[in-house]
């Protein structure tokens, strides 16, 4: 149980740094999201990344591990869309 939980928070701190970096890049993508997504300055966004890392790492302590699976595939698609974010292929 607490190994799901400690490889969620690893993930998690992945996803906070890719989130961090495609908002930095300025990518053209980022420009045409609606304004209540650059509210405080693109730190809303990481208040939901927060919140979902949060329930995965509840529900996983709870009771739950294999949710870990779950946000591993969340990490994924993450990772994927930074990727293509940040090489320019989108």
């Amino acid at each position: 149980m607490w190994t799901a939980v400690i490889i969620i928070f690893v993930l998690g701190i992945g996803n906070f740094t890719l989130n961090r970096a495609v908002f930095a890049s300025n990518h053209p993508v980022i420009e045409q999201m609606p304004p209540f997504v650059h509210m405080l300055g693109g730190r809303l966004t990481l208040i939901a990344e927060f919140l979902i890392l949060l329930a995965a790492m509840l529900l996983a302590a709870n009771g739950w591990p294999g949710l870990a699976w779950g946000y591993l595939a969340y990490s994924a698609l993450n990772a994927l869309t930074a990727w293509l974010l940040l090489t320019g292929r989108v």
